[in-house]
């Protein structure tokens, strides 16, 4: 991610017409809802909530990337199954759950998962949704034989096959997704512009649940009244499974 100019953060604060909330970031100006000055120096923008780290001068996500001795790097990939959740401190979700049900990824909604009868007590509780990631791909970590892949829909809303069927939607996308170790969840396709949050009333649905979709240069406008997020990975231990099959 390129490092902003002053010249240009100050150029923004002041098209923003807030003048008298405006800060001081060494010999510029800048709005603090919109960035945050590192060493009096650097101006970063605030992202999905998250005041973007400087490292070196260049600013960056710790959803993606560390830095260590003023060398920016990526983060290692998740090898272990995973949680996720919502992070952007500004709204009423976060730290709120990911939740499978329906064959979509919901926020703050109830996992909706099933069991056979026969297989009694060594199915997994059903109560979380556990995700694993491997090679640009996604899958739900379920016991069912042949897994549950999971994948942007046509529609950009992450959804997941049903169990016992690898069908998947044309114009979908099963590749292209970064999940990194003390990171985030991330969509690395090229005209991704990150994930959001629809409240209920945006996303057409009338339960607790928010909607997750990716936003992207052809739907920013549907999704308006979107919200955007970054999704936080919780590492579980190798193996962990999450349920026989969600639902």
């Amino acid at each position: 991610m390129p490092r902003l100019t002053l010249t240009a953060a100050a150029l923004v604060g002041f098209a923003s017409g807030v003048l008298c909330d405006l800060q001081t970031c060494g010999p510029a100006q800048y709005d603090p809802t919109q960035y945050v000055c590192w060493d009096n120096q650097f101006l970063c923008p605030i992202t999905a909530g998250e005041p973007l780290s400087n490292c070196a001068g260049a600013c960056y996500s710790k959803f993606m990337y560390s830095c260590t001795n003023n060398v920016l790097a990526l983060l290692p990939p998740a090898e272990t199954p995973f949680t996720l959740t919502v992070d952007n401190p500004g709204l009423p979700i976060h730290g709120k759950p990911v939740t499978a049900a329906g064959q979509h990824w919901s926020l703050n909604a109830e996992t909706s998962s099933y069991c056979p009868e026969q297989v009694g007590d060594a199915c997994p509780p059903g109560t979380e949704t556990v995700i694993v990631s491997s090679g640009g791909r996604v899958s739900m970590s379920v016991m069912v034989p042949g897994g549950q892949q999971a994948y942007l829909d046509p529609y950009w809303n992450m959804a997941y096959t049903q169990a016992h069927s690898a069908y998947i939607p044309p114009g979908s996308v099963s590749t292209g997704f970064g999940a990194y170790q003390g990171g985030g969840f991330v969509n690395l396709n090229g005209n991704g512009w990150g994930w959001a949050a629809c409240p209920p009333r945006a996303s057409g649905g009338g339960g607790p649940g928010w909607n997750l979709v990716a936003r992207n240069e052809t739907n920013a406008d549907r999704y308006n009244e979107c919200h955007p997020v970054n999704l936080k990975i919780n590492s579980q231990p190798s193996g962990t499974l999450g349920a026989w099959q969600y639902t």
